[in-house]
Order: structure tokens, then C-alpha cells, then sequence
């Protein structure tokens, strides 16, 4: 799966309506994750998080209420996105869906092109680069449609793992990424690489960010990983 692709996690116990999503997301370029029931997405959610959740309410065992409840309960995935999916149109049913965590609700029979625009809006949120959107940091600007990093006036010159470090840390500056976390979010999870590769490529991105000199953007937080600013 291309870490570049942003990750929908689709949660729906209808196979044919899964498949429709699915299909179209996938026709949107994004990289697709199926479950049919809420304790499969959680598994998932916990192996491998994606960048947003499309979740549908009405499921056996565990109601998409309660699978919503768990993801913004946990510090590691309060922030990701969460779309739910309701034949309840009523507005205590939504009012129930936005206060139990989601961030948007789509009511059944729902447009498929509307769906697409609210997981975009969702996305442009949490993961602008890959909607090729730019992001700038101080002086760094890094434009995720041409894939050009500027500081400055000077164009940085960057490899495409250096590429999507900067991304991750510009998408969320401040935020401290453990070695493991950039290993998921820029290798995935396909490959195996030793956490010592991250250090090799910090180091690379470090020296590709002070080619034209300033000060180092990154920083170094020992014993937990690296954080931007």
C-alpha cells in the first residue's frame, strides 16, 4: 500500500454497500480498508491506523456508536476523522452521532459524490499534503502537488523518503513522532526496516533543510523521537 495514498478505513456489515464505497474511494485515489463489524475495525484501527473512518451506525454486536466512542477515547487515534452512516434521520439521532465524537453525518440514501466531498474535507483537515495542498512551516513551504520544497528563496533539494518525513512533520508541527509512528506513516507497515533507518534519514532530511544554512527546523527529543519546531 503507498504511504503517499491516503488510508480510508470503510466499516460497514452490508457487503454490497461496502463494496460501493470501497469502489468509489478507490476510484478517488485512496487506499481502502474493509471491515464488516465494529471489532474488526477496531483490530485494524489498532494494527494500522488510517487517515479517516467511514463508519456505518447500524451493525450487530457493536453499534458504530460504540466503535466511535472507543477511537476518540484513545489519545492515539482522538484525532482521526470519523464520518458516520445513519438511516436515522432524525436530528437527535445526529445530534447523538456529533456529541458521542464524529465529526461529520451522512445520512442514508446518501449521495456517493457528497460522500466523496465530506471525506475530502475531512482529509484537507488532518492530511492536507495529500490532497496536494501546501503547507509552510516558518520559512519552509513544501507543496505536496509539484513535490517542491522551498526554505526561503532556495529550492531544497529532497529524496522521496526525506519528502514524506517533512510531510508527516509539517502536518502537524510540534507534535513528537516516535520512531515506530514515522515507520508506519512513512515506510508502512509492508516493509520491514530497522528503526536505525528513521535516525539515517532524519539525518538526511536535517542536512537537505540546512543546505542554504538557518536554523534546524527539527528537533531531537531523546528517548521518545523527533518533532518539527
Amino acid at each position: 500500500m503507498s504511504t503517499d495514498q491516503p488510508r480510508v478505513l470503510v466499516v460497514e456489515d452490508e457487503p454490497a454497500q461496502l463494496e460501493v464505497l470501497a469502489y468509489n474511494l478507490e476510484a478517488e485515489g485512496f487506499a481502502v480498508s474493509r471491515a464488516r463489524d465494529g471489532e474488526e475495525a477496531l483490530l485494524i484501527i489498532a494494527e494500522d491506523a488510517p487517515d479517516i473512518i467511514v463508519l456505518d451506525w447500524m451493525m450487530p454486536n457493536m453499534s458504530g456508536i460504540e466503535v466511535c466512542r472507543r477511537i476518540k477515547s484513545k489519545p492515539e487515534t482522538r484525532s482521526t476523522p470519523v464520518i458516520m452512516l445513519s438511516a436515522r434521520s432524525e436530528e437527535v439521532d445526529k445530534v447523538r452521532g456529533l456529541e458521542t465524537g464524529a465529526d461529520d453525518y451522512v445520512v442514508k440514501p446518501y449521495s456517493v459524490i457528497e460522500l466523496m466531498a465530506r471525506v475530502r474535507t475531512q482529509l484537507r483537515r488532518v492530511r492536507p499534503s495529500s490532497l496536494g495542498q501546501q503547507l509552510a512551516f516558518d520559512d519552509i513551504i513544501l507543496d505536496g502537488e509539484t513535490h517542491k520544497v522551498t526554505r526561503g528563496k532556495d529550492e531544497l533539494k529532497l529524496g522521496p523518503t526525506e519528502f514524506r518525513l517533512l510531510t508527516t512533520f509539517m502536518e502537524k508541527p510540534g507534535r513528537v513522532w516516535s520512531r515506530e509512528q514515522l515507520l508506519d506513516r512513512v515506510w508502512g507497515r509492508d516493509l520491514y526496516v530497522d528503526t536505525r533507518t528513521v535516525d539515517v534519514h532524519i539525518g538526511r532530511l536535517r542536512k537537505a533543510l540546512l543546505q542554504y544554512g538557518g536554523a534546524d527546523p527539527l528537533r531531537t527529543v531523546r528517548g521518545v523521537g523527533y518533532a518539527l519546531g
